[in-house]
């Protein structure tokens, strides 16, 4: 055989080798016929966005101003440290506030004489009715915008009573009549500041005074007709009462305590740990035989007491039970050990030191302990606490706390527990009282739901109204007899809202993409976009029970770095990668975040504005006309963002309910009247008004042109800018939109708010000019097939080699219109003769229309639309991440809720802070090394449903409830599709045929369009799920 033909006979052979069906399928599936479909699409779709948004019109628009534009990039350096320069201002008339009711409730106090015997009917805040306590006197209320329409009384404040304390006590009388001086300081505080909300005074003796005066509803506010609300248990309460302390509780687990007295002890230690607050730390010894920590996993040292490990010991203190003898002295010497260990190393409160022992007696006061621990200095207060009514060995329980700057109490029920624990803050806050201190405190972000009414009118919508931090400040007794022992008074305090906080954030500045977010000294979060404190449970909205620490919300390889930096209250900067969830839908984009950190003086919170790389960093300017802005500024159509601060109408009490786009009428009209605007702002405003308005009669021009009749599908255009500006057109009539809620409170990530641009905006934003970005509602699916497609595409202005986001435009149409334009694209054919070589009408022909996140817009089954492609055709979708066409990202969620499992290890779910943030870390480490890994093996089973699971060091949890819902973490994963993809052909072996597909880029968007063929069954692949699931694990 000639040497020449082996090379020929060995190609006959490869080609005798291909299977059969691959050949057929290449015929039956050509190329080009798919990426017709794609360009035909795509080209039709793009016109009629860009003809009914005024695309094409505003891009010429911006263009032709181009020359006279400056573009700057952002110094986010100086930006940082001028909204922390605002915001500490805002904050320091907060606590001038606080500051005029602490002198007035101390002079009031000094001027009145107690009297055993006063009669005196003060306005009593819980609701009178024929069944319950009708003390107190009436008052009238009414709803008040200021106040989230809450029912009060502006002119008066109220008092609340703990349902277990008497509400007619000489105690409660006297505080409750000297303390009606703080009325007109209320009054006046809210005149100075109408920004102020709710003001009050909690007393060291329960009761509660509140202004504005409101009703506390029995059936709302209280569990079978007790209202629990007791303001000393409130976090503001505690942290302003006492110092940082380092706490060890010694739980007396010997045989004499089996029965009621282990119920009391039980009870009483998770009393205790609700005074406790972030600031302090803690840890809890049980003893009898034995000397043993209740977790296990901390010998020997202390936690700080933040929420989640709080609620992590109630759970393991709910497991103790009593047997054998008490080693006290032992467990003693532990204690003081352990305290001393802990504070020479330098970690901890480094502040007050308290041993709190519970226990039904001790045979001797273990006098040599406290000799050779506790002498000469007393450095550790001792606080004790006899369980039962028999005082045999009372005395030397006595002799520990009495000897030992502490308090003894005897508890024998269950109800006189709280009256019992709360002197302990008083012996607490002595130094402080004695020595003058009155020391400002802030709380972190929370939502009180045991106030009045807030269970009933919280929602998803209205927890602005409810999210806030505190500031708050202890009175302290003046008299002379009582300077000397130092007694506490009581708190005052008021409520800031963080959406007050983040008014002076100037968002125009950030870009789409751009944030800011603040941080406690402990590193939780007070403000961030991604913050979730709510949750649905039984049909309710719910309170999440724990604090977010920066590490599960900005979480990286490196955000411990951040973390710490911040924490340290230092001044700098950071890049990081990061990965973030854009929408309800849990799209995901990966972009380059540059973190500019500062601290706010005279609080304990520190600053971070957040900018993205690129053309996200650089704002514009330019010379503006203000009489053509002014004229513009009043067209109907036009809307501007409420929530943004263009003028600072909030703190002039005649100007805070003056609508922005009036107020910056005045203030450009030269009736400024006081009013403070951003300049640079206003000047973006004003040129995006002008800019902006031939887009109104372009659309006017399109709904009266009787020549080219309008699409039936568009219902809607619409335009947003940078300054918070909108447009919008509707084609229809108004009562006859699909998307009713779109651009309005209703539906608040299609609007400008304070934290975010609208989701659509900055979608666009991401993508290039030009780059139509399509998406559908997040409950788009099954159960809501009557919906619509959101189109947009952003406008840019260039400069000197910089680019700026200058508007994003865009339109909406109705989902059966976008598919019936889908389908007649894929009916047609480039051949000479008209005959498509295949039919999208066969029924062996899958087709899907995907946008870059796997996401079904159109398939031949319409209730397929709005799902992930993984869960239709698993096989298909695993394939195109196996070549690259889509790339698979791990996310997680830090702030997920679970049901209680039957039998669940107590360290499933909870990382124990200071170590949370370096958990985290190594959390995300592993899972990313894991999730590589798998990506190796094509012919694995993709399945996000495996639990990761790690070895428990304490016993198992007491079996709870399957319906509850508690803190968690969890994983999933959202897939990117490779940009630069333009057309891929493929197969998949399945065993004895394969499964052929062609994957096109739809032109000038965000899609993808995919065809199968199906006859080749292939099943070995399972459906491959966005389903979030729980990670247990522990350190």
């Amino acid at each position: 055989m000639p040497c020449w033909d082996r090379p020929a006979l060995l190609a006959m052979l490869l080609l005798m080798m291909v299977p059969q069906a691959s050949l057929a399928w290449r015929e039956r599936i050509p190329d080009g016929i798919v990426k017709l479909w794609a360009a035909a699409f795509g080209g039709e779709i793009k016109a009629m966005a860009s003809r009914y948004s005024g695309w094409s019109v505003m891009h010429k628009k911006y263009q032709r101003l181009e020359k006279g534009l400056h573009i700057d990039t952002v110094d986010g350096l100086q930006l940082v440290r001028r909204v922390a320069r605002d915001m500490e201002a805002m904050f320091s008339k907060k606590v001038e506030a606080v500051k005029r009711l602490v002198i007035t409730a101390e002079e009031a106090e000094l001027q009145h004489h107690y009297d055993e015997n006063l009669e005196y009917q003060y306005h009593n805040a819980v609701e009178q009715s024929q069944e319950h306590d009708t003390y107190g006197t009436e008052f009238d209320i009414e709803p008040n915008e200021h106040f989230g329409n809450l029912s009060v009384n502006m002119s008066l404040s109220s008092v609340q009573v703990p349902t277990n304390i008497y509400n007619q006590d000489p105690a409660i009388i006297n505080g409750a009549f000297w303390s009606t001086a703080l009325n007109p300081v209320f009054i006046k505080n809210l005149e100075k500041d109408p920004t102020l909300t709710w003001q009050y005074f909690g007393s060291m003796d329960g009761f509660f005074r509140q202004f504005p005066a409101i009703r506390w509803d029995m059936e709302i506010n209280s569990e079978r007709g007790v209202i629990e609300y007791d303001c000393r248990n409130r976090g503001w309460y505690i942290q302003a009462s006492t110092s940082a302390k380092d706490v060890i509780l010694l739980v007396d687990v010997s045989g004499s305590m089996k029965g009621l007295r282990m119920t009391i002890a039980k009870r009483m230690v998770t009393s205790i740990l609700d005074t406790l607050g972030d600031n302090d730390f803690f840890n809890i010894i049980a003893y009898n035989d034995e000397v043993h920590y209740v977790e296990s996993c901390l010998n020997g040292t202390l936690v700080q007491a933040d929420r989640d490990t709080r609620e992590h010991f109630k759970n393991l203190v709910g497991e103790l039970y009593a047997k054998g003898t008490g080693m006290l002295g032992v467990a003693l010497t532990e204690a003081f050990n352990t305290l001393n260990e802990f504070n020479m190393s330098g970690q901890g409160s480094q502040c007050s030191q308290v041993i709190m022992l519970i226990t039904d007696g001790a045979a001797e006061a273990y006098k040599d302990i406290f000799q050779r621990f506790n002498r000469p200095d007393k450095r550790v207060r001792m606080f004790t606490f006899l369980i039962g009514q028999e005082e045999t060995f009372a005395d030397s329980v006595k002799w520990m706390a009495c000897t030992n700057m502490g308090f003894y109490s005897q508890v024998s029920t269950l109800a006189n527990i709280p009256e019992n624990i709360m002197p302990y803050l008083a012996v607490l806050s002595r130094p402080m009282a004695i020595s003058r201190q009155h020391m400002v405190i802030w709380t972190e972000a929370y939502i009180d739901n045991m106030l009045p009414q807030t269970e009933k009118m919280l929602s998803f919508d209205s927890q602005d109204n409810f999210f806030k931090t505190t500031v708050a400040m202890p009175v302290f007794s003046g008299k002379n007899e009582t300077k000397i022992r130092g007694v506490l008074l009581g708190v005052v305090g008021l409520d800031v809202p963080i959406k007050d906080i983040l008014r002076v954030v100037p968002l125009y500045k950030l870009g789409g993409h751009g944030y800011a977010f603040l941080l406690t000294n402990n590193g939780y979060i007070l403000t961030h976009p991604e913050l979730r404190p709510l949750y649905k449970e039984d049909g309710k909205t719910k309170v999440k029970p724990h604090s977010v620490d920066l590490s599960e919300v900005e979480w990286g390889p490196h955000s411990e770095m951040l973390r710490t930096a911040m924490v340290n209250r230092d001044t700098g900067t950071f890049t990081m990668a990061k990965h973030n969830i854009i929408d309800e839908q849990q799209k995901e984009m990966s972009q380059i975040r540059h973190y500019y950190y500062t601290s706010i003086r005279e609080t304990p919170f520190s600053l971070a504005i957040v900018l993205t790389g690129g053309h996200g960093k650089n704002t514009f300017s330019t010379n503006v006309s203000v009489e053509k802005g002014l004229r513009d500024l009043l067209h109907p159509s036009l809307s501007l963002s409420e929530e943004w601060a263009y003028c600072h109408t909030e703190m002039d009490p005649h100007l805070h309910k003056l609508p922005q786009h009036e107020a910056i009428r005045r203030y450009l009209s030269g009736k400024k009247l006081g009013l403070r605007c951003d300049d640079q702002l206003i000047r973006q405003v004003l040129f995006d008004v002008s800019t902006t308005a031939p887009l109104e009669d372009y659309w006017n021009a399109l709904i009266n042109n009787k020549t080219h009749i309008l699409e039936p599908g568009v219902e809607r255009a619409f335009l947003g800018t940078r300054s918070g500006l909108t447009r919008q057109a509707v084609f229809v009539q108004p009562h006859t939109l699909t998307d009713q809620d779109f651009l309005t409170e209703s539906q608040r990530s299609t609007i400008f708010t304070l934290g975010r641009f609208p989701v659509w905006f900055h979608r666009a934003a991401e993508a290039n000019p030009g780059t139509f970005i399509h998406s559908l509602p997040w409950d788009t699916g099954p159960k809501n097939k009557s919906s619509v497609v959101t189109i947009s595409s952003s406008i840019t202005v260039s400069n000197n080699r910089k680019t700026a986001i200058a508007a994003v435009v865009g339109i909406q149409m109705k989902l059966d219109f976008y598919r019936q334009k889908f389908w007649t694209a894929t009916r047609q054919c480039n051949t000479l003769g008209g005959n498509c070589p295949i039919n999208i009408e066969d029924e062996t022909l899958s087709c899907y229309l995907i946008d870059w996140h796997g996401l079904i817009f159109v398939s031949k089954n319409y209730d397929q639309t709005g799902l992930f492609l993984g869960e239709i055709d698993g096989i298909v979708m695993t394939k195109l991440v196996t070549l690259g066409i889509f790339q698979r990202v791990t996310m997680y969620d830090y702030q997920a809720m679970c049901q209680a499992e039957e039998s669940e290890n107590s360290s499933s779910n909870i990382i124990l802070s200071p170590y949370r943030a370096a958990v985290t870390l190594i959390r995300w480490i592993l899972a990313e090394l894991a999730m590589f890994l798998l990506e190796f093996n094509f012919r694995v089973s993709w399945s996000y449903e495996h639990i990761v699971s790690a070895r428990s060091c304490t016993p198992p949890q007491r079996p709870k409830r399957q319906d509850k819902l508690q803190p968690c973490h969890k994983q999933y994963p959202t897939f990117w599709a490779e940009l630069s993809m333009q057309e891929t052909t493929g197969s998949i072996d399945c065993g004895d045929c394969e499964r052929q597909f062609v994957v096109q880029k739809v032109p000038d968007s965000n899609l993808l369009l995919l065809l199968v063929d199906t006859r080749c069954p292939c099943d070995q692949v399972p459906h491959l799920l966005l389903k979030q699931t729980e990670i247990r694990h522990i350190l």
